[in-house]
């Protein structure tokens, strides 16, 4: 019967054409490229708001959901007693938001900046999903049952002192899965800035990078460049590439960054690597094309959030659409750069619409358009191009519930990324998690 369902299923697709389903199995998706590829998406948005298809309670967190084989994985914390509480990952069924599993632990949010929840997406392997918890608890877990397989306590098993950091804001890095590796930024000492591990087993392979600096909150990724695969970590003192197999440092540019605040996405795109931070600006990096290696194209020449130059971006991870940047500036500034001078093309505040400090947006390319989710709970789709932002339609996707900081008009804001899968998107705030249609009729 089984058998049966499967050749039918393969049917059904092939006579489907180009219209492909498309999971959403960790941080910005497949890859972390920030791209969803799925065709037979709607083109503007119901004049009366997207079709919500479940609704699911959940605790706080800023940690997106993952979406892989029918099923959704999304953690959050919730106190129990002062700033003590329980963290906890769930499972659900992609189709009707049941609850099919849950695991939780105790987590101390004392001294915590931003204690609402998890930071990092969970990342789903084969029969396993990996979640890392804010104060560094790491999960390896059975995606059908949530038995755990593996565990790791960064505080406890690597001494990593959260106290010590310059800014606590967490652990926000997503564990990255590269063959039979698990690489996660750590912070060990001596030279355990980052860690991977055996995804089976949770046994250390390799360790690298001094932990002289702190992780900061970016995420790793794995690029081809110079003929080889390279795995970049961003951190606060400088852009590395490594082996990822055995952790050997191929290079490194510095790069200072203020207050540990390494949070967006490296982007890759041909020879060119791009960073951009909140108070230091940006950094393009021209990669070697026949061995390993980088140097610095241009690099901005502000280091205020204020008086900014090409590109300050916080929690917004830029696009490179050919040989143009798109991104989100410091005051939520939506910025257009020449990808090789790093000149600012154009620049509106259409996105967020309120120019305010830390206002942010997740940016995700799907064929010639983008969607964007800015930080009012609202989902946008528009195109981007050296002419300028053509917004084609929005719509209010979610109450934005997390605290607003310094924001003027908004009482709450929403800082998760959401997934995008199967022609549907599923977005969370610090009280539910929901999947809407995206289909086109």
């Amino acid at each position: 019967m089984r058998a049966c369902a499967a050749c039918a299923a393969v049917a059904l697709l092939l006579g489907a054409g180009a219209v492909q389903a498309e999971d959403w199995p960790e941080w910005r998706g497949r890859g972390r490229l920030g791209v969803w590829n799925e065709t037979g998406i709607l083109e503007r948005f119901p004049d009366d708001g997207l079709q919500v298809l479940w609704r699911t309670p959940v605790g706080g967190g800023y940690a997106g959901p993952a979406v892989a084989d029918g099923r959704v994985f999304v953690t959050d914390y919730v106190a129990r007693q002062g700033l003590r509480g329980v963290e906890r990952v769930w499972s659900l069924d992609e189709e009707t938001g049941r609850v099919l599993w849950m695991h939780e632990w105790e987590a101390d949010y004392a001294g915590l900046g931003y204690a609402v929840g998890p930071r990092a997406t969970p990342t789903v392997d084969g029969d396993r999903v990996y979640v890392l918890g804010s104060r560094g608890a790491l999960y390896c877990l059975d995606v059908m049952t949530g038995e755990v397989r593996w565990s790791k306590d960064f505080v406890e098993d690597y001494g990593v002192q959260l106290m010590a950091w310059a800014w606590d804001w967490g652990f926000a890095s997503a564990p990255l899965v590269d063959g039979e590796r698990l690489i996660s930024f750590v912070g060990a000492e001596p030279d355990g800035l980052v860690v991977a591990f055996d995804k089976r087993t949770g046994a250390e392979v390799w360790r690298s990078l001094s932990a002289e600096s702190e992780p900061g909150y970016s995420q790793p990724v794995i690029i081809n460049a110079g003929g080889m695969r390279q795995l970049i970590i961003w951190h606060p003192l400088a852009v590395s590439a490594l082996d990822p197999v055995t952790g050997d440092v191929y290079w490194e540019q510095p790069f200072d960054v203020e207050n540990t605040l390494t949070v967006a996405t490296p982007v890759h795109s041909g020879q060119r690597l791009f960073v951009s931070s909140f108070y230091n600006g940006s950094v393009m990096l021209g990669l070697d094309r026949d061995r390993q290696g980088a140097r610095v194209l241009w690099q901005g020449s502000s280091d205020s959030e204020i008086q900014t130059d090409g590109l300050h971006a916080l929690v917004t991870t830029p696009l490179i659409i050919g040989d143009y940047v798109y991104g989100i500036g410091s005051y939520g500034q939506m910025r257009c750069l020449h990808a090789a001078t790093g000149e600012r093309v154009w620049e509106t505040q259409a996105v967020v619409t309120e120019r305010v400090r830390w206002a942010s947006a997740q940016i995700v390319r799907n064929h010639d358009r983008v969607f964007i989710n800015n930080d009012r709970g609202e989902l946008i789709i528009a195109r981007l191009d050296p002419d300028g932002y053509h917004e084609l339609s929005r719509t209010q996707l979610i109450e934005p519930t997390s605290p607003s900081g310094n924001r003027r008009e908004l009482r709450g804001v929403n800082w998760s990324h959401p997934a995008y899968a199967n022609k549907r998107i599923y977005a969370r705030n610090d009280q539910e998690i929901i999947s809407a249609s995206l289909a086109a009729e």
